[in-house]
C-alpha cells in the first residue's frame, strides 16, 4: 500500500463550545480546567492535522508543555467559549501552537478575551508511541519572527530540563493539622485511568489531566479561603512521562506560597500501572497553580496568611514569592509596553 499523500497544513483552528451548568462551580464560574481542557484540545488537532500533511507514518500530536497560562476574564454559565488555536513555531521535533479564548455573551454579542496560552506538542508515531516524528517546517512573516520562536522553544526545554531535575517526594500532612496551614489544605485525588481518558495511543490526552490538576487545585484553595475562588493563572504545566491506560492516577495539591490575594499551589501527578506494578510509582506531571477568592460580586477578597512549619515549607514559599514578584514585575512590563 502506497503512503497517504501529504495535504496542505491549516494555519489556524476554530472551536466554540456552549458552557453548561457541570461546567462551573456552585456560584457560576466555569472551572479553569474546562477552559484548559478546552484549549489543548484545540491545539492537539492543529498540531495533529499540520503533522500529517507529509508522507510517512502517520502521528498524533503529543503535548509535552503548556506555558503560563493567564485566566484575564471569568466565563460564566450560558456564554459561549470561542477558541482560536495557531501554529507558530516549528522545530525538528516539535511546534508550538498559541492559543486564545474569547468569551460570548449570545444575549448582547459582547465578547471579551477570557484566556491566552502556549502549548508544545511533539508528533507520536501511531506505529510505534515512541518514535518521534519529523515536523513540518511552517512559513514565517519574517526572519525576526522565525527567531522570536526559536528564543521561546530554546527557554522552554531549559526550563523542562531544570524542573526534571527538581522533582520532589509527596510528603503526607500530619494527623490533625492547624487551620491555615500546608497540612490543612493539602490534598488529593485519585482516577483510574479510562478508554474515554485516552488518545489512539491508549496513552491519557492532556486536558484530562490537567482538569483533575485544576480540580484538585481548587479544592485546597477553597479549604485555605472557605469561599469561592477562581483559577487565576497557571505556571507552566510539565508532562514528565505518559500516563498509560489503566493507570491510577494520584493527583495531590498543595499551598507553596499566599500573598494578600492569591494562592500559589504545587500540584503533582503520579502513576502507577496496575497490569504493570514492578514499574512502581512515577511522577508524570507538575506545575503550580494561582487562585484568587471571589466575593458574591466577584471581586477579590483578602487570603488568610498561609502559617509555615519546617524548613521545607519556608523553602517552598521562598520560591514562590520570587516567582510571584517575577510575574508581578513581567505584569507591570508589559502594561508599560502596550
Amino acid at each position: 500500500m502506497s503512503a497517504p499523500e501529504a495535504r496542505e497544513a491549516a494555519s489556524s483552528l476554530q472551536l466554540c463550545r456552549i458552557m453548561r451548568p457541570d461546567d462551573a462551580n456552585i456560584v457560576g464560574n466555569v472551572h479553569g480546567g474546562i477552559i484548559l481542557k478546552m484549549i489543548e484540545e484545540a491545539g492537539c488537532i492543529i498540531g495533529t492535522r499540520h503533522c500529517n500533511t507529509q508522507n510517512g507514518d502517520r502521528c498524533l500530536a503529543a503535548l509535552v508543555r503548556v506555558e503560563k497560562t493567564e485566566f484575564l476574564s471569568p466565563m460564566f454559565i450560558g456564554e459561549v467559549a470561542h477558541v482560536t488555536a495557531e501554529i507558530t513555531y516549528t522545530s525538528k521535533h516539535s511546534l508550538e501552537v498559541q492559543v486564545k479564548v474569547m468569551a460570548e455573551n449570545i444575549l448582547t454579542g459582547a465578547k471579551r478575551l477570557a484566556n491566552k496560552a502556549a502549548l508544545w506538542y511533539v508528533p507520536c508515531s501511531l506505529q510505534n508511541v515512541d518514535k518521534i516524528m519529523e515536523v513540518p517546517p511552517i512559513k514565517y512573516a519574517s526572519a525576526e519572527q522565525e527567531e522570536e520562536g526559536r528564543k521561546r522553544y530554546e527557554t522552554q526545554k531549559t526550563d523542562r530540563l531544570e524542573t526534571k531535575a527538581r522533582i520532589e517526594e509527596v510528603v503526607p500532612p500530619p494527623p490533625n493539622p492547624e487551620k491555615h496551614s500546608v497540612g490543612f489544605s493539602q490534598s488529593s485525588l485519585i482516577h483510574l485511568v479510562g478508554p474515554s481518558d485516552c488518545t489512539l495511543h491508549n496513552y491519557v490526552h492532556g486536558g484530562v489531566t490537567m482538569k483533575l490538576m485544576d480540580e484538585v487545585a481548587g479544592i485546597v484553595a477553597a479549604r485555605h479561603c472557605n469561599t469561592n475562588i477562581v483559577t487565576a493563572s497557571v505556571d507552566a504545566i510539565n508532562f514528565h512521562r505518559k500516563i498509560m491506560k489503566g493507570c491510577v492516577v494520584t493527583v495531590t495539591g498543595r499551598l507553596t506560597f499566599v500573598s494578600n490575594k492569591s494562592m500559589e499551589i504545587e500540584v503533582l501527578v503520579d502513576a502507577t500501572s496496575l497490569v504493570e506494578a514492578e514499574k512502581g510509582k512515577y511522577r508524570a506531571v507538575s506545575a503550580f497553580f494561582t487562585f484568587i477568592s471571589l466575593d458574591k460580586h466577584n471581586r477579590p477578597l483578602p487570603v488568610p496568611p498561609l502559617k509555615i512549619n519546617g524548613e521545607e515549607e519556608q523553602r517552598r514559599f521562598e520560591e514562590g514569592n520570587a516567582r510571584y514578584l517575577h510575574n508581578k514585575a513581567k505584569r507591570l512590563a508589559e502594561k508599560q509596553q502596550q
